[in-house]
């Protein structure tokens, strides 16, 4: 999947001499949630980190004109599109970063081959966008259902959590992370008793949680995000259900939901991320540049998604010394990536990202030592082994052998 180093020393070459040609000009969009639920984990802060690769990757030094615009999909697939659609025939967008809400990342996937421009999508997560329905034009940065809930699951199963029910948001991202999930929990020995689903934007989980709780498992599985994830924990320990035994497994929540639910009501919770501030020395010191740009706060995995899409695009522009879509993913698909937030890894024939993904627990209050210190590191599992293997995906443009 890989070009030899020569081809790669080629493209350097050619990148070189191209330097006194005409400046090379890229457009990239970042559509996200910028004021619904989903806004902290991605919103204004994808923008910076996006400003922020441009900016340390010196695009403009390397003869790379960029420029960056922004827009609210509102979480609708036909606003989404819609945008998507204005960015390419009347803007002159290049590429699209983040797009969380996977219904949303579908509608835009095929239009993006349509048009043959380049999706990057940090905030959508549903596996299928790199399995049954990849585009050669579409990657896939951050996670994926079948990372976080393998994972997750599995580490719950071995620690005891053998019988689950899940609360699922019925969108086609909760519905991809159960049935992830629910695999993971199957392969790991344990048993699936059922779920239930709630419709997207509900903020009373009362009848969803008490449902789950007469069917008796010993984990339930939230397979839901972000304010979804908050609520769902904090009206559980109301009903007193993490108290009387019951395993509250998250399998996806992020940063900025686990500081604004608290740690005395997740402290405990297992969940697995790609990234994390205070992992290493690389990330700590991407997190101080990111935090003093944005208010403070730390970023999130889909927030540092963006960072390295963008950075590992503008590498393979300079590369190859032009914007050509076709030229492009196939040296974004060649070039391995290495940066402050994910470390070492590469661009999958699939379009999945291939790095390491963590395994943390909530710190108990006692445990934490300052406003964002709240995970410890539980193990971390290869980007080898974390994602689902390219032979399974079902993509139909990859062939295995």
């Amino acid at each position: 999947m890989r070009l030899a180093i020569g081809v790669f020393c080629a493209w350097a070459a050619m990148a070189a001499a191209s330097g006194a040609q005409a400046e090379i000009a890229v457009k990239l969009g970042v559509l996200n949630d910028r004021s619904g639920p989903y806004a902290d984990s991605g919103g204004e802060g994808s923008v910076v980190a996006a400003r922020l690769a441009v900016e340390e990757f010196d695009a403009a030094g390397k003869g790379i004109k960029v420029e960056i615009v922004s827009a609210d999909h509102q979480n609708k697939p036909d606003i989404g599109s819609s945008i998507v659609r204005r960015w390419y025939d009347q803007e002159g967008v290049d590429v699209v970063l983040d797009v969380p809400i996977s219904s949303v990342a579908f509608a835009v996937s095929p239009l993006t081959r349509e048009k043959n421009k380049i999706l990057i999508a940090s905030g959508s997560g549903a596996s299928e966008m790199t399995g049954v329905q990849c585009s050669p034009n579409t990657l896939q940065f951050s996670y994926d259902t079948w990372s976080v809930a393998n994972t997750t699951a599995k580490a719950v199963v071995e620690r005891g959590g053998k019988s689950w029910f899940f609360l699922t948001s019925d969108l086609a991202f909760g519905h991809a992370l159960e049935r992830d999930a629910a695999a993971a929990v199957k392969r790991a020995g344990g048993t699936v008793l059922g779920a239930v689903r709630a419709p997207f934007g509900t903020t009373d989980f009362s009848s969803f949680l008490l449902q789950a709780q007469s069917a008796k498992a010993t984990v339930i599985g939230l397979a839901n995000g972000t304010a979804e994830v908050r609520d769902s924990v904090k009206q559980a320990r109301e009903f007193g259900i993490p108290q009387s035994g019951i395993k509250l497994a998250s399998l996806l929540i992020i940063i900025n939901d686990i500081k604004g639910l608290g740690l005395e009501a997740g402290q405990g919770l297992l969940l697995t991320e790609s990234f994390y501030w205070d992992l290493n020395d690389r990330t700590r010191a991407f997190s101080k540049r990111f935090a003093a740009r944005h208010g403070g706060r730390m970023p999130t995995m889909l927030q540092v998604g963006v960072y390295s899409g963008v950075l590992h695009y503008l590498k393979a522009v300079a590369a190859t010394g032009t914007k050509e879509t076709g030229e492009v993913l196939k040296a974004m698909k060649s070039i391995k990536t290495d940066d402050d937030v994910f470390g070492p890894g590469y661009v999958r024939e699939d379009g999945r990202k291939i790095h390491d993904m963590h395994l943390f627990e909530v710190k108990k209050p006692s445990e934490s030592q300052g406003e964002w210190d709240l995970y410890k590191l539980v193990s971390t599992v290869p980007g080898d082994q974390a994602f689902r293997p390219l032979a399974e995906g079902g993509c139909p443009f990859v062939t295995t052998r």
